[in-house]
C-alpha cells in the first residue's frame, strides 16, 4: 500500500538499473571470465534486495525524522559507489569485446600482450578489493534498521496531507480570476456540442496556482446557482476510491446511512437522487484516476439530465486527458499587480500598506519571487503579516524561500514529488542543477538522462530516447516543468519547482556559481558551473571533492573562458575520473584535448560545442561507453579519427558546422547510431561508401553540405525516419 501511496523510493529505481547492469551479458561474461568471486556478486545482490525492502517505509519517515534522512542519504552516497564499480566492471567486458587477445603462435607477442595486461590485472584485484568494501559498507547500513525502526513496506502515510477543500470562498481575497471564471462559467451553462448528457471540465495548472479558489469561485456564481439543481462538492487527494466518492457525494446530498452499504446500493440510492435533475458536481484535487476506476464512477452520474457537468482540479494532465469530455482549461499563473493586492490584503491590516510606505517596495520584490503563484503570495504575507520591521523584510527578500519553515506551498509543492513514480523522481531532481528560469529543450533532457542511467527498458523493443521522452512528458503532464513563453521549443521550471528540486536532491546536486561560491560536498555527483564574467576554473585545482563528480555541465554563457581556464581544465580532467556528462560548451580556447580524456571510461556524454578544436585524440575509441557526441560549430574541425568507429554505444553525433571534409570509413563500428547531423558541412563533398551499414540510423541531416550524390547502399537503412 505505501508504494501505491508514494509511487516508490528515489532510491528503488537506482537500484533496479543495478540490478539491470548485473544481469546484462557483458558483465556475467567478463565477471565469469576473469574468475571473479560469484558469492561475492550473490551477497551484493542479497544485500540490494534487503535494502530496497526497506526504502518506502524510509522514504515516508524521513520527512519528519532526520536519522533517517542521513541514513538515506548515506545509503545513496554507499549506492552510487556500488554503481561505479559495476560500470567499471561491464566496461572493462566491454572493452575485452572489442579488443580481443591476439591469435598468434608467436610467443614473443603473447608476452607483450601479458605484459600489456599486468596494469589490468592489477584492476582486477582492486575491484574484489572494492566490492568487499561496498559490501561491508552496505551491511553495516542495512544493520542499522531496527535502530531506525525502519520495516519491509510498512510505512505509514506521508505526513503532508492537505487540508481537504470545501466549496466556500471569501471573494474579497481573491485577485486576477475574472476572465478565467467567465471561461470556466460560460463552459458550465453551454450544452455538450457532442450531445452528451454529462460534460467534464479539467482545470490543470501546478500547484498553488489557484485551481481550487477558481472552482469556488465557479461554485458559488449567481448564474450557476439558478442554472443547477444541485450542487456538491468532493475533495479527492490521495487515492481515486471509488466507494468512498460515491460516499461523500451521497453525503453530500444528506444521506446519513451509507457507510455501510454496498457498492450496488449506494448507486442505486446516487441514481434515485440525481434521475431528471441538472447538477453540477466538483472533485477537486484529483492525483490519479484510471479509466476502468471513472467508468464505474460515472454509471449513477449518467442518469442526471441533459446539461449536468463535473469540474474536475487536477496538477496532472494526463488525468485530465481520462476524465475530460472537453480540452482542459489551463490555469496560468497571476499577474505581479494581482499579486501584490493578493499580498497586500493578508501582510497589511484593513489590506492598506500606506500606513507602512517603507514595506511597500521590498513587499513588490518579495511578491516577484512568487513567480505568480497565489498559494505562496498568500503564505509569504502571513508570515510577514506580525513583522514592520525593514530589515526583517528585507530577510525574507534576500532568503531561499526553501530555508522558511512556515510557508504553506512548500509541503503542498513536496507532496507533489511524494506522488511522483521513482524513475521520475531521480530524472526531476537531477534538474536541480541547472540555474533559475534555464530554458531546455526535450531532446537535450533526455540525452543526459540516458548518459546518467535513469532511464529503464520495461522491454527490449523501446529505445531509450523513447523512454527518456515518456518521463519527459510525464513531467510536463505534472506541471513540473512548463513550456517557455518566449520560445515554445524550449522548457522551463517555475522558481519553487527549481527549490523543490534543489530540496530533494541535497548535497548531490549543486549549482556554482558566484553567489554561492564553491561548497562541494564530498556526496556531491551532478555539479553545473554557471560562468560569470570574471570566474575562472582553478578553483576547483585541488579539490578532493570532484573526483566523485558523474556531471560537469558547462551552462552556456555570453563570457568567453579565457586561456588560464583553458590550462586549468587540461589539469582538471584527469581527475574526473567518475564522469558520465561532460560539457564544456563554449570552451573557444581550446585546440586540443589531453589524451586523459580516454581515461574517462565511465563517460556518456561530451558535448564540446563551439571549441577550437582541429582534431580529436586517437584515444577518444577507448571510451567505449560513450553515447552523445557533439562537436557542434567546431569550425576548426577538419577530420575525425578512425578510431571512431570503435565507439559501438554512440548513439547521436552532431557535426554541424564543422569543416570535416570527409568521413572516414567508421560508420561500420557505429552500429547503434541513431542520429548523425552534418549540416552547414559545407567541405563535405562525399559519404562513406558504406553509410548502409548504419542500420539503426533514425536521423541524417545532410542540409547545406556541397554532397554530389548518395551512396548507394542508402536502402538498407530501413528505419530512417529523417533526411
Amino acid at each position: 500500500m505505501a508504494g501505491a501511496l508514494v509511487g516508490g523510493s528515489f532510491l528503488s529505481a537506482f537500484l533496479q538499473v543495478l540490478f539491470d547492469r548485473m544481469a546484462s551479458r557483458e558483465f556475467v561474461d567478463f565477471f565469469k571470465g576473469q574468475k571473479l568471486n560469484d558469492e561475492l556478486l550473490m551477497k551484493l545482490k542479497i544485500t540490494m534486495r534487503s535494502i530496497n525492502r526497506l526504502l518506502d517505509d524510509a522514504e515516508e519517515k524521513q520527512i519528519t525524522n532526520r536519522d533517517v534522512q542521513m541514513w538515506l542519504d548515506d545509503l545513496k552516497d554507499a549506492v552510487y559507489e556500488a554503481d561505479d564499480l559495476l560500470d567499471e566492471i561491464a566496461y572493462e567486458g566491454l572493452r575485452s569485446e572489442i579488443e580481443p587477445a591476439p591469435q598468434t603462435n608467436n610467443i614473443a607477442m603473447w608476452r607483450n600482450f601479458l605484459s600489456s595486461r599486468s596494469p589490468f590485472n592489477k584492476r582486477i584485484v582492486k575491484m574484489k578489493e572494492k566490492l568487499n568494501k561496498i559490501l561491508g559498507r552496505l551491511n553495516d547500513l542495512v544493520e542499522q534498521k531496527d535502530v531506525l525502526g525502519l520495516g519491509e513496506n510498512i510505512g505509514e502515510k506521508p505526513s503532508l496531507h492537505k487540508t481537504p477543500t470545501t466549496s466556500l470562498v471569501d471573494e474579497s481575497g481573491v485577485f486576477g480570476r475574472n476572465n478565467d471564471q467567465k471561461a470556466i462559467v460560460k463552459m458550465l451553462l453551454s450544452d455538450d456540442a457532442h450531445g452528451r448528457s454529462l460534460g467534464v471540465i479539467p482545470i490543470v495548472g501546478m500547484c498553488g496556482v489557484g485551481k481550487t479558489t477558481l472552482s469556488q469561485l465557479v461554485y458559488n456564481n449567481s448564474r450557476v446557482q439558478e442554472w443547477f439543481d444541485l450542487k456538491t462538492w468532493v475533495c479527492v487527494s490521495e487515492e481515486f476510491g471509488v466507494c468512498k466518492i460515491t460516499k461523500d457525494i451521497i453525503k453530500e446530498f444528506g444521506s446519513k446511512y451509507c457507510d455501510t452499504k454496498t457498492q450496488n446500493q449506494l448507486h442505486l440510492e446516487l441514481k434515485e437522487k440525481l434521475m431528471g435533475k441538472r447538477f453540477l458536481l466538483v472533485l477537486d484535487d484529483v492525483w490519479n484516476a484510471k479509466y476502468d476506476d471513472w467508468d464505474i464512477l460515472l454509471t449513477p452520474l449518467k442518469f442526471g439530465a441533459q446539461g449536468s457537468k463535473i469540474i474536475v482540479t487536477t496538477q496532472n494532465e494526463r488525468v485530465a486527458s481520462v476524465l475530460s469530455t472537453v480540452p482542459p482549461y489551463h490555469l496560468k499563473g497571476l499577474t505581479d499587480d494581482d499579486c501584490w493586492c493578493l499580498f497586500e490584503k493578508h501582510a497589511f491590516d484593513d489590506g492598506d500598506s500606506s500606513a507602512h510606505p517603507g514595506l511597500e517596495g521590498i513587499g513588490r520584490k518579495i511578491v516577484r519571487k512568487c513567480k505568480g503563484l497565489p498559494l505562496a503570495v498568500k503564505s509569504l504575507a502571513g508570515l510577514l503579516r506580525s513583522k514592520r520591521d525593514v530589515e526583517e523584510w528585507e530577510k525574507i527578500l534576500r532568503s531561499n524561500l526553501w530555508d522558511l519553515q512556515n510557508i504553506n506551498i512548500l509541503p503542498a509543492l513536496r507532496l507533489s514529488y511524494h506522488y511522483l513514480p521513482a524513475h521520475l523522481k531521480r530524472c526531476f531532481s537531477y534538474c536541480s542543477i541547472f540555474p533559475k528560469d534555464y530554458e531546455f529543450r526535450k531532446e537535450e533532457m533526455v540525452r543526459l538522462w540516458m548518459a546518467e542511467g535513469f532511464l529503464i527498458q520495461l522491454n527490449g523493443n523501446q529505445k531509450m530516447k523513447e523512454v527518456g521522452g515518456e518521463y519527459f512528458n510525464d513531467l510536463v503532464s505534472r506541471s513540473f516543468f512548463q513550456q517557455s513563453s518566449s520560445h515554445p521549443s524550449c522548457f522551463v521550471m517555475h522558481d519553487l519547482m527549481n527549490g523543490l528540486a534543489k530540496f530533494v536532491a541535497g548535497e548531490f546536486c549543486y549549482t556554482l556559481d558566484d553567489a554561492n561560491g564553491l561548497k562541494l560536498a564530498k556526496k556531491t555527483r551532478h555539479l553545473s558551473y554557471v560562468r560569470a564574467k570574471h570566474g575562472n576554473l582553478k578553483k576547483f585545482e585541488g579539490t578532493y571533492e570532484t573526483q566523485f563528480l558523474r556531471t560537469f555541465l558547462l551552462v552556456e554563457q555570453s563570457w568567453e573562458l579565457d586561456h588560464n581556464e583553458s590550462e586549468a581544465m587540461h589539469d582538471l580532467l584527469p581527475t574526473l575520473k567518475r564522469l558520465r556528462v561532460l560539457s564544456l560548451s563554449q570552451y573557444s580556447y581550446v585546440q586540443e584535448l589531453p589524451d586523459s580524456i580516454g581515461n574517462l571510461k565511465h563517460l556518456r556524454y561530451l558535448n564540446l560545442f563551439q571549441a577550437s578544436l582541429k582534431n580529436l585524440p586517437r584515444i577518444i575509441h577507448a571510451m567505449y561507453n560513450l553515447q552523445t557526441l557533439i562537436l557542434r560549430e567546431c569550425n576548426d574541425l577538419v577530420e575525425l579519427p578512425d578510431s571512431i568507429g570503435n565507439l559501438k554505444h554512440l548513439q547521436y553525433l552532431d557535426l554541424f558546422g564543422t569543416s570535416i571534409r570527409k568521413l572516414p570509413n567508421f560508420v561500420i563500428g557505429l552500429c547503434h547510431l541513431e542520429t548523425l547531423i552534418l549540416c552547414q558541412c559545407k567541405d563535405l563533398t562525399e559519404l562513406p561508401t558504406n553509410m548502409g551499414s548504419l542500420i539503426n540510423l533514425h536521423h541524417l541531416d545532410i542540409r547545406e553540405t556541397n554532397l554530389q550524390e548518395m551512396p548507394l547502399q542508402m536502402g538498407n537503412l530501413k528505419y530512417l525516419r529523417i533526411l
